[in-house]
């Protein structure tokens, strides 16, 4: 099944990436594994699949050590992330999907022992139940992070409401890009900002037509039938 899933889903992402002729090699897939066990997981790593993420602190840290076998595994936190639980993961993660905060940067900074691939979590959508930074605050939030030497900001992470129309999704991503670009075009050491985060089970295949060169996929990945 799980076999099939990923199967079926490689082949979505090359028609979507046909689509607006973009190389699928640019795509990294990240399975959100936080609906399955450690079997499920590491039958997906002997498929071939390297990044994995769990949106919980301490679900990756349990499956991490249950797949500690797998070096190769680069490991994705894709939830909001407490400042009190900086210590507990950051250095058992390569990239971090949801940095919203500068008092969460500067605990970042403190705790990390390493350099740590980040995503700034932009709320787009401007829903009142999503964290992230407001567009128009973007620009003056990357520049705080400038010093921040542990701190590597590859790119601009959004998700679009589960309700929201598709042209809904689309203006969302597309926006997201134009901001990706801006950001891009300053050239910041500490901020190359290359790459986007967005696009889930259900919106993946517009992500990528829109520019995403991450996308997270968990339910459709373990989907039954």
């Amino acid at each position: 099944m799980i076999a099939e899933n990923l199967h079926r889903i490689e082949q979505e992402i090359q028609e979507s990436c046909a689509l607006v002729s973009r190389n699928p090699e640019d795509i990294t897939m990240v399975a959100v594994t936080k609906s399955v066990d450690s079997n499920a997981a590491n039958e997906l790593v002997e498929l071939g699949v390297t990044d994995l993420a769990e949106n919980r602190v301490d679900k990756l840290l349990e499956k991490k050590q249950s797949l500690s076998q797998n070096q190769q595994i680069k490991w994705h936190l894709i939830g909001n992330l407490q400042r009190r639980k900086v210590k507990l993961i950051i250095n058992e993660i390569d990239y971090f999907h949801a940095l919203d905060s500068l008092r969460l940067a500067q605990e970042i900074q403190k705790r990390a022992e390493h350099q740590i691939n980040c995503f700034i979590e932009v709320n787009v959508s401007g829903e009142e139940s999503k964290h992230g930074i407001q567009p128009k605050e973007l620009p003056s939030f990357i520049e705080e992070l400038e010093g921040l030497d542990k701190i590597n900001v590859i790119g601009l992470m959004t998700m679009a409401p589960y309700e929201a129309s598709q042209q809904e999704v689309r203006d969302i991503f597309s926006t997201l890009k134009l901001l990706q670009e801006s950001m891009k075009k300053l050239n910041l050491q500490y901020a190359p900002c290359t790459e986007l985060s967005m696009g889930m089970s259900q919106d993946f295949k517009t992500a990528i037509e829109e520019g995403a060169t991450f996308v997270r996929i968990g339910t459709a990945l373990f989907r039954k039938g």
